[in-house]
């Protein structure tokens, strides 16, 4: 029986659930290169183009899915959806572990695709359950899950990519079986029904779960520099398997272990460092200091060819973990409690639009430039990681135009108030009241003279 939505439990299960989704899609990194090349039979840079047609038929799922699965958690509660998730990724990893050729590795990852809202819902579930002024610590305890994930799971994954590229697949399955059922006795729901809304065809679509909110410009701002960042980032998924292999010829073991020092990093920085960063030189600047690491870190891998600098590096980066959160509470305080599955389905929509494009030009820019003789000037493998690191600059200074002209270092709070339904057309949803750091409402939903309020990642 599912425990209390308000049991000190609930958000241990949640997390839970996150940690074991994140670990049965680890396990799978270090060998997905193996099962690409024995099936195609292809040269690295081939198998890495294919790897990025992969995450590019992934994330077209998600753009194309994640409004609609958001918006029906607004209608259904959080718990069905991620339910139901679960059980979509137990098919995929069943698919790619049984495969005997690309097809059914597309089929799979299509499969993963659509059920790949369940982050974006949980997201939505912590915020159901956590109060606006502690979302950013609780968002990075996400962030921690997803780390500590990232640190068994590829390692448990290098071990048994030893024994053979699938059993690795045939243990996420049953990880994500377990998880499934692990999420149905005891996950309860988060979302009350006096709490959820009609569900409207209008705002489960990719577009228009963006322009539900086009009246709101910071929101627009701000989600062009989630895309940015979004699309520096896909490098790292996308090409880090075949760049280390390629440059350091690492094994599936040594690719689990590095994987695993960079969730480590991750981990330790979004668990312990999220909350403290945050209250001491505020959200804004937290959002700063965790892409100049990323940027940082992806021009120094760009330019190494031995392990040791590849370690500082993914250690250093594992600070980027510090933007993410940051960005999501942003977001999180400046929409009302029954908007949070919209606002995270705009996220995930933005996330998935930046990943369609991401690993087709990571791949391709690696595949281009490691087709050339090593001792040839147009041979550079790192080139994916310096158009990361160039793309992660240019968002840190859309961000800060973002902040300046929409005094986002001194904006008001949204107000505690429920949100009133009034929804027109696509493209006109209200703004909700909001109140200054004092508690004076200001009642016209714009902040006075202020921009109105809207939200980041």
């Amino acid at each position: 029986m599912p425990v209390s939505p308000n049991s000190n439990l609930t958000l241990a299960c949640v997390l839970i659930t996150i940690f074991l989704d994140m670990l049965g899609y680890g396990i799978i990194l270090p060998v997905l290169p193996s099962l690409i090349g024995e099936l195609s039979g292809g040269s690295v840079a081939q198998a890495a183009v294919l790897g990025g047609y992969l995450v590019f038929a992934y994330s077209l799922m998600q753009f194309l899915f994640g409004p609609a699965l958001g918006n029906l958690s607004d209608r259904f509660g959080r718990r069905p959806i991620i339910l139901i998730a679960l059980a979509g990724l137990t098919i995929d990893y069943t698919i790619m572990g049984f495969a005997t050729s690309m097809v059914f590795i597309f089929v799979g990852h299509t499969i993963a695709g659509i059920s790949g809202a369940s982050v974006a819902t949980a997201t939505a579930y912590i915020a159901d359950i956590t109060p606006r002024d502690k979302r950013a610590h609780r968002f990075g305890l996400i962030g921690a899950a997803f780390g500590l994930g990232f640190i068994f799971g590829p390692v448990v994954g290098g071990l048994l990519g030893e024994l053979g590229p699938r059993w690795p697949f045939y243990a996420a399955a049953l990880l994500a079986g377990a998880n499934l059922l692990f999420g149905f006795f005891v996950l309860p729901e988060s979302l009350g029904q006096d709490k959820r809304r009609p569900f409207d065809i209008r705002r489960a679509n990719p577009f228009g779960v963006l322009l539900s909110l086009a009246r709101n410009p910071v929101v627009l701002w701000l989600l062009g520099v989630l895309g940015l960042f979004v699309l520096a980032s896909q490098s790292f998924p996308s090409v880090w398997n075949f760049f280390t292999i390629e440059v350091l010829q690492f094994s599936s073991g040594q690719i689990g272990i590095a994987l695993g020092t960079f969730g480590i990093g991750f981990a330790l920085s979004q668990a312990l460092l999220v909350g403290p960063v945050t209250k001491r030189i505020g959200e804004w600047a937290t959002v700063l200091l965790g892409m100049l690491a990323a940027s940082i870190a992806f021009v120094g891998t760009a330019f190494i060819h031995s392990e040791l600098p590849l370690y500082a590096f993914l250690l250093f980066g594992s600070l980027a973990g510090l933007a993410g959160p940051a960005i999501n509470s942003l977001m999180s305080r400046q929409v009302p409690d029954d908007a949070q599955g919209e606002l995270q389905g705009a996220i995930n929509a933005t996330n998935s639009l930046a990943s369609i494009l991401g690993p087709l030009l990571a791949t391709q820019l690696f595949s281009f430039f490691t087709r050339a003789p090593k001792d040839s000037p147009d041979y550079f493998p790192g080139a994916p990681f310096l158009g990361a690191g160039i793309l992660v600059f240019l968002a840190a200074g859309l961000f800060i135009y973002t902040v300046r002209r929409f005094d986002l270092m001194h904006r008001p709070r949204v107000a505690k108030k429920e949100h009133v339904h009034e929804l027109g057309q696509p493209g006109q949803q209200q703004t909700p009241p909001h109140a200054d750091e004092n508690g004076n409402g200001n009642g016209n939903g714009n902040g006075g003279s202020r921009p109105p309020s809207t939200f980041g990642h």
